[in-house]
């Protein structure tokens, strides 16, 4: 079974592909390696022993989109995680993430319209609740005015393809909100590859740890929370990947109970800034270079899962804490950086 995965040599994406190949897909693999590297490739084939194959496309370019389809037209599900995804990018640059983000999303629902069956399984947020009102954060919390641009194309994206899925009877969907992914795979093989100075907050703590960063920023200690710092659930890469295999085993399957359904993917703790650094100080056993300065533009206060629908429907429960997580990132980046 060909299962395509756009923007597979990213983050997740990379690790995804590792997951399906291991449970005996076929996958085929787009990027435009605007925020990859090809050599991801290699440490996928090093993993599982085989290589997926690879289309260096902009799906910005509906030619090509419409192409790659007419090539492979035994595709039987997409996991979509092509798109910009730094918060505080977006807020300075708009316009590129409403078009990288929803223009590439209609491309694709598009073409899979087309067809008479597909599942699809779209890389959403939790962005989309913004401050929520109430801890944990269930699928039924209200979707509320996104904090950022890149919230705002989640929020957008879902309800494009739940649209879709309403006027279309073979297209089956599910989007997963996750939370804060982190960690790399535990053959060090792949792992988070920023380019250029990092957006996220683990990959900063681990290349500021090495050295190649002289000092993490922690933007602001005036929340109302147990230290000050923001709350977040950090959700290990991996786990991450696995629970997109089994939301599209759900689909293909058939076991989906509407033919668009959402789920929350984390681990439904919360940790704070602080307490991530801590818990890197003690996998690593170095100290952090860190400050507290000013709050950042977008940032909300708290945001972890209640995670009870996922556990229950898909069968999927994240299994790693949060200090395997962050020995596994520091792994990667000793790895990478030796």
């Amino acid at each position: 079974m060909k299962i395509l995965v756009t923007g597979g040599l990213g983050f997740i994406g990379s690790h995804t592909v590792v997951e399906l190949q291991n449970e005996g897909y076929e996958v085929v693999i787009i990027d435009d390696c605007s925020n990859a590297d090809e050599k991801v490739l290699d440490g996928i084939t090093a993993i599982t022993g085989k290589k997926p194959v690879f289309e260096k496309i902009d799906l910005k370019e509906r030619s090509k989109v419409e192409e790659f389809f007419k090539r492979h037209q035994d595709i039987e599900g997409v996991i979509h995680f092509a798109a910009s995804k730094a918060v505080g990018e977006s807020v300075e640059k708009p316009l590129l993430y409403y078009e990288n983000n929803i223009g590439t999303l209609v491309y694709m629902l598009k073409e899979l319209s087309k067809k008479n069956s597909a599942s699809f399984i779209f890389s959403s947020s939790c962005t989309v609740y913004g401050q929520a009102d109430t801890m944990p954060i269930t699928e039924n919390a209200p979707v509320k005015p996104a904090e950022s641009p890149y919230g705002n194309t989640k929020q957008i994206g879902e309800e494009i393809i739940r649209d879709t899925c309403k006027v279309t009877p073979g297209l089956n969907a599910i989007a997963l909100r996750y939370f804060n992914p982190m960690g790399a795979h535990p053959s060090s093989e792949i792992g988070e590859l920023p380019i250029g100075v990092p957006q996220n907050l683990v990959p900063f703590i681990t290349q500021t740890g090495v050295g190649l960063r002289e000092q993490l920023s922690v933007f602001g200690d005036d929340y109302p929370t147990s230290d000050g710092t923001c709350v977040r659930d950090y959700i290990y890469v991996v786990d991450l990947a696995k629970a997109h295999v089994v939301a599209l085993q759900r689909l293909l399957g058939g076991k989906n109970k509407d033919n668009y359904e959402v789920f929350n993917v984390g681990t439904g703790k919360g940790s704070t800034v602080l307490e991530v650094i801590k818990s890197f100080e003690k996998v690593s056993g170095r100290k952090l270079n860190y400050k507290i300065v000013d709050r950042r533009p977008g940032d909300i206060t708290s945001a972890y899962a209640d995670t009870t629908i996922a556990n229950k429907e898909l069968g999927w429960k994240a299994q790693y804490t949060l200090d395997q997580a962050m020995k596994s990132a520091w792994d990667w980046e000793q790895k990478i950086r030796s």
